[in-house]
């Protein structure tokens, strides 16, 4: 194990669309234009995936949901090891990302001790990277030894020691705090990485068939646009970004509605999450299984268009500006619009809930109008389109992890 330095945490908390970083009994303002570095690309929303669960992990129960817990932009704390350790376990999770990614901080928030002899929180972080595969060689890049939080909302900080693109993190944790008992439960909460990423390019993996515990899936991809069936139960329809599907589905009877954020691995195997009804996301996952019968018959892919839910029309951050890698979606949907002859369509902007309501208001009217500019450049009539900016109060998922929030900002395409 490499040196590990001791670092005290940074309180930070969140005043309406400012963060404050509190240091040495002062307040200082982060600007727009620093936030928007403030990217975490060590999160599943942002399309890193589990893709090795080493060390101590498998006699400690941890497994892929443990993984994506420790990803998934929720700061609270969870229960890393199922199965109670002790003093030297050791667990050791590998992420692959979608693109190579450069990490100027990695940050642990929300160090707290939950009150019983028998649970602690991690002790000791150590996160390396590799450019080359996913079982390295590894080089380290930055380590921690953490200290208990005294409150709620705090964050300590990780400087990077070795700054190069990697495509592999590596995150090991090994200990506990304050461990009282010889079989105790570890603690944690998540793992950030800011820095700075190469374009993802689009995968075109979401057409097939998977099989897994309480998974059967079937989806056909077109381009961007993705449509298929889940689980004998119910119909899916979604768009690509990246590497990630972010997709909504009903059940065929009771119209009980599902989102869903998935990825494909190297493997052919599919990983993601799903939320049913508005319960938790819970794992959802299931290996390629092009033989499997299902219940249920992919629809025909049609581009988005009227009545679509769409995800991945991208902005740069705290910005109308539409990102350049949005222009395939937006073509996909100025053809899906072509092929209606609704004589009123209305783009529908939403967004996740940080900042204020008015705030968010404003800016997805904003985005809304930025998309119906895109709309009218590859030759929708302009007189059949508007823009509604709805802001943050109509959510299809839970606000609380990052990847709720990501299936929170979309546009949707009303017609008549």
């Amino acid at each position: 194990m490499h040196e590990l330095w001791r670092f005290r945490p940074v309180p930070v908390a969140l005043i309406g669309s400012l963060f404050l970083v509190v240091m040495a009994g002062r307040a200082a303002p982060l600007a727009a234009e620093e936030l928007e570095s403030r990217v975490d690309y060590l999160s599943f929303a942002q399309g890193a995936l589990p893709v090795a669960i080493e060390g101590d992990a498998r006699v400690l129960g941890v497994g892929t949901e443990q993984a994506l817990l420790a990803i998934d932009g929720d700061p609270g704390g969870y229960t890393l090891t199922p199965k109670s350790g002790g003093a030297r376990s050791r667990v050791v999770l590998v992420y692959a990302l979608p693109a190579a990614t450069t990490f100027e901080s990695f940050a642990v928030p929300n160090v707290l001790e939950t009150p019983s002899p028998s649970q602690t929180f991690v002790q000791k972080v150590e996160i390396a990277g590799s450019d080359t595969a996913a079982d390295g060689p590894f080089r380290v890049l930055g380590s921690a030894t953490l200290e208990t939080h005294s409150a709620k909302g705090q964050v300590t900080s990780i400087p990077v020691a070795v700054s190069s693109p990697v495509r592999w993190v590596k995150l090991t944790m090994e200990g506990g705090i304050d461990v009282q008992r010889d079989r105790t439960f570890l603690e944690f909460s998540e793992i950030i990485g800011y820095g700075a990423q190469e374009a993802v390019p689009q995968s075109d993996a979401f057409t097939g068939k998977w099989k897994g515990r309480g998974v059967l899936l079937e989806l056909a991809q077109d381009g961007a646009r993705v449509a298929g069936c889940y689980d004998g139960v119910g119909d899916l329809e979604g768009t690509v970004s990246g590497n990630l599907l972010r997709a909504t589905g009903k059940t065929r009877t009771g119209d009980i509605p599902s989102t869903f954020v998935l990825a494909v691995g190297d493997d052919g195997g599919i990983t993601g999450v799903r939320s049913a009804n508005g319960a938790p996301f819970r794992l959802y996952s299931g290996d390629a299984a092009p033989g499997a019968r299902t219940k249920c018959s992919v629809r025909e892919v049609h581009p988005p268009g009227c009545g679509d839910i769409v995800h991945g029309i991208n902005f740069d951050f705290d910005s109308a500006t539409i990102r350049a890698d949005s222009g395939a979606l937006l073509d996909a949907l100025s053809v899906g619009l072509q092929r209606s002859d609704a004589a009123a369509i209305t783009v529908v902007g939403h967004t996740s809930s940080e900042g204020s309501q008015d705030y968010n208001r404003a800016l997805s009217q904003r985005r809304a109008e930025a998309v119906v500019a895109a709309l009218i450049e590859r030759g929708i009539g302009a007189a059949r389109l508007s823009a509604d900016g709805q802001g943050e109060d109509q959510p299809i998922a839970d606000n609380a992890t990052e990847t709720g929030r990501s299936l929170n900002r979309r546009v949707e395409i009303a017609c008549r």
